[in-house]
């Protein structure tokens, strides 16, 4: 093949990419929507059906879409959107401070900084009897609205969780997850955005409340 023909068939690999990239985004951005607006809930089922709207058979990755639901609610929240965040870390503290002989750690978009409309606060606690974590939340005067108990099957591995539903006097919702005590230095990785979710323990997020209260923890 002569350099001609290479650098032919160079440009048209180029093309093609470009164009699948092009597309890539544009199912990306399809699903964001079905999911900002509560259309799908899950990511798998919004990119497919994102993909089928627009009418091919490409599917982004979760970070794809993730990072265009994070564009969407930028564009359609605005400066609100940093201003409930901090306010939302600002109560995350305060219920963590009521757990913290748990271990408690801010996870999920609040953490990030990718919060929409519909966000909650995720916070994860590390205890054994789950009463002991419930009562400590009521006696912080938190008001308790559903508890249940999951099993759920994950990389060949069963793990266990106790789910405690709640809402602030702002009336925003948190979920704080159960785990045993064992589990509360196993790293793990995020579905969506692929990275080790890290968190904030509670001495990292009073620091960055105090210093950079709308910061964000994204992929490099």
């Amino acid at each position: 093949m002569n350099q001609s023909n290479t650098a032919k068939m160079t440009r048209r690999q180029k093309t093609s990419n470009s164009q699948s990239a092009k597309m890539r985004l544009k199912v990306a951005r399809e699903a964001a929507f079905l999911l900002y607006f509560g259309l799908e809930k899950e990511y798998k089922q919004a990119k497919v059906k994102g993909a089928e709207n627009i009418g091919v058979h490409i599917l982004p990755s979760n970070l794809e879409v993730a990072l265009e639901l994070d564009r969407f609610a930028e564009e359609n929240e605005g400066p609100a959107r940093t201003q409930r965040l901090i306010e939302m870390r600002k109560e995350a503290c305060d219920i963590m401070k009521a757990l913290k002989d748990y271990c408690p750690l801010l996870i999920g978009s609040v953490w990030r900084g990718t919060i929409r409309r519909s966000s909650d606060i995720d916070i994860a606690a590390y205890h054994d009897q789950t009463q002991e974590i419930a009562d400590s939340l009521k006696a912080a005067g938190l008001r308790i609205f559903k508890t249940e108990r999951t099993t759920l099957a994950k990389h060949g591995k069963t793990e266990d969780s106790f789910h405690i539903h709640l809402t602030t006097p702002t009336n925003h919702t948190v979920e704080v997850t159960v785990r045993s005590p064992e589990e509360a230095n196993r790293k793990r990785t995020c579905d969506i955005f692929g990275d080790e979710i890290k968190g904030l323990n509670l001495q990292e997020l009073e620091k960055l409340i105090q210093t950079n209260p709308a910061k964000r923890f994204l992929p490099d």
